[in-house]
């Protein structure tokens, strides 16, 4: 018996009884209570109610592989190799196992729960089970390293376009890889390098956290909210969020390998939560006002001795003295 199917069983919230469950399931009375315990023990709380059965009380959004891949709008189905996980150490680190076999379907895998999930710099992304998005995809391009130039930066327009075809207006873009909404990060985008240029061709691995439902996160040392935070009118669906994401990559992707970034970077422009700000950034050696980026994806600050391209590094507002 599958956890999925008993937990959709309980997903009207409704009491159903021990007997009616194992009817439905084909299954004892027995081995309802033992799956009962075990989605208990994983954090889903489950009311039972003597005499009368079983209630689900934890507000649950289930992946599921089928209705993702029925909502691929932008790509062919077969055209995507989906994987949807309970729990990995790392979406990202799933998709470096599947590029050591590399097939003709772009690589896609999502998780319930991560166990060694990083953010940029190596840092910590929290990824609590059944609360958030934790998604990576395997992309190919030709050209060489140089061709990557504002990769991080298309994929957070596609981010931003993916919740605009889901309803939800006013996501900001901070450079080079976050997804904020009134000054609190809700998404962070890692792009990293697999293997060697190999026939003109680079694979890189683009990993995406998206906080959909999470409400508490203890170990996060930065302002934070998620879509059910920041949009509590909308009804978050991680399933819809998942295809409506890979739609819009696989869009841009297709602009992407034949134009590069210039063809994006008025988009992202119109996100750029740091623009006209003052800022600093190379440890606060380098201070100035947010200009945007330049055609290659780099930061532009205007400074006293003039404008200044930020290639790496962290920028982030200047504090008032």
């Amino acid at each position: 018996m599958k956890p999925n199917t008993l937990l959709d069983l309980l997903g009207d919230h409704r009491v159903h009884s021990g007997e009616s469950l194992a009817q439905q399931l084909g299954v004892s009375r027995t081995a309802v209570w033992k799956q009962i315990r075990k989605v208990v023990a994983e954090g889903i709380e489950v009311r039972t109610i003597r005499g009368q059965g079983y209630q689900l009380v934890t507000a649950l959004d289930l992946l599921d592989q089928h209705k993702i891949t029925d909502n691929l709008v932008k790509v062919d189905s077969a055209d995507v190799d989906l994987v949807v996980l309970k729990e990995v150490d790392s979406t990202n680190a799933e998709v470096a196992r599947k590029l050591s076999a590399p097939g003709l379907a772009m690589p896609v895998v999502l998780a319930d729960a991560q166990t060694e999930g990083r953010g940029r710099r190596g840092r910590n992304w929290s990824s609590p089970k059944g609360q958030n998005l934790y998604m990576s995809m395997g992309l190919t391009l030709r050209g060489g390293f140089e061709g990557l130039s504002g990769l991080s930066l298309v994929l957070g327009v596609a981010v931003v376009r993916a919740l605009n075809v889901l309803g939800v207006k006013g996501a900001g873009l901070k450079w080079p890889n976050d997804l904020y909404a009134g000054g609190k990060k809700f998404g962070g985008i890692l792009v990293e390098i697999q293997g060697e240029l190999q026939e003109g061709q680079v694979q890189v691995i683009a990993g995406l956290g998206i906080n959909v439902h999470m409400t508490e996160a203890a170990d996060v040392d930065q302002p934070w909210t998620s879509l059910a935070r920041h949009w509590p009118d909308q009804v978050w669906v991680r399933n819809e969020i998942a295809a409506s994401v890979i739609n819009e990559v696989a869009s841009v992707m297709t602009q992407f390998r034949n134009g590069g970034f210039s063809a994006f970077r008025d988009e992202w422009q119109r996100h750029d939560i740091f623009l006209g700000k003052a800022l600093c950034a190379k440890d606060g050696t380098l201070a100035g006002v947010g200009a945007g980026v330049d055609s290659g994806g780099n930061y532009q600050l205007d400074t006293e001795a003039g404008r200044v391209s930020v290639m790496a590094g962290d920028i982030s507002l200047r504090e008032s003295v």
